[in-house]
Parts: structure tokens; sequence; C-alpha cells
């Protein structure tokens, strides 16, 4: 008896192959929920980003630490873990490592005397100019699905989840 034939598929209906299998899954109902497709665009941009940061030495969470510092010089770790939403025991860690790397240095806050400012070394500021053009580049090639308009509007849609 032959092998069925392919079947032609709309985005969300499963593909026939020839065993009779189909190699996509109906996933129409996790494809309605927010999380599934917030989750699923984040593994494409967070694979590029891993790739394209890799030369630089950064995890998201670096970048997002060095570019919050370079736009907030003398910010507090209290301040970094607020808007990062990251616990304290784990910012600890990556502040000294990155002081290891002579990419920030601590000073005494000016209008706290408990509180050290965090700031950019040249080396970090630099190195963090470089990789936000980087991130820039590779936000637009994973999104280059996407109109301009659209990706504004996909960037205020999901800003409104969580500001």
């Amino acid at each position: 008896m032959p092998a069925p034939a392919k079947k032609t598929s709309t985005k969300n209906e499963p593909v026939a192959t020839a065993a009779g299998r189909s190699d996509r899954l109906d996933a129409r109902v996790l494809e309605t929920l927010v999380g599934y497709n917030a989750r699923r665009a984040w593994l494409i941009v967070s694979g590029v980003f891993s790739e394209r940061m890799a030369p630089y030495g950064l995890k998201q969470i670096d970048f997002s630490v060095l570019s919050l510092l370079a736009h907030n010089p003398g910010a507090t770790s209290r301040q970094l873990c607020t808007t990062l939403d990251i616990l304290p025991p784990n910012l600890v860690s990556l502040v000294a490592t990155l002081d290891s790397r002579g990419l920030i240095e601590r000073r005494p806050h000016p209008h706290d005397g408990r509180a050290v400012g965090l700031h950019l070394t040249s080396a970090g500021d630099a190195l963090v100019r470089e990789a936000e053009q980087a991130v820039v580049q590779l936000e637009a090639d994973a999104s280059a699905k996407l109109t301009a308009r659209e990706r504004g509007t996909l960037i205020k849609l999901l800003q409104k989840i969580y500001l």
C-alpha cells in the first residue's frame, strides 16, 4: 500500500509525513498562551545573544548591569537588584566578577554614607558601548520578520505585563 501523501498545512495544523506521522504537533492551545509565546521568542533572541556576546565574555545579566551602569553612573546594588528583579546575593558575585575583570569600580555614594556607588572603568565603558551596538544589531536580526512598528508594539505590549 502506498504511503500517504504529504498534506499541506496551515500554521497550526500538523503536517503528515510519508510514514503517516506528524513532524509538527498540534500546539494550538499552547500558541494561545502569552507565556509560551514569550518563552519561544526569548529562546530565539537568547540564542543569538549568547552567540554574539561570547566574544565580549558577557551573559545577559552581565550586559544588563553594565548597560545600567553606563546610563546610571553611581547606581547602588539595591537599585540594580530592584531594576533587574534579582536577589542581592546573586548580584554580589556578579559585581565581584565584573570588578575582577576591571570593568567596574566601587566608590563611596555621594549622598548615602552607608552605600557604595558602582561605576564603569574606562575598560568597562568601552566594552559596554561596543556590546550595546552589537545587541542593537542582534535584536534587529532576531526580530527581522517584524516591521519597525510591529517591533515597537511588541515591546510596549510586553512591558505592559511587567512594568
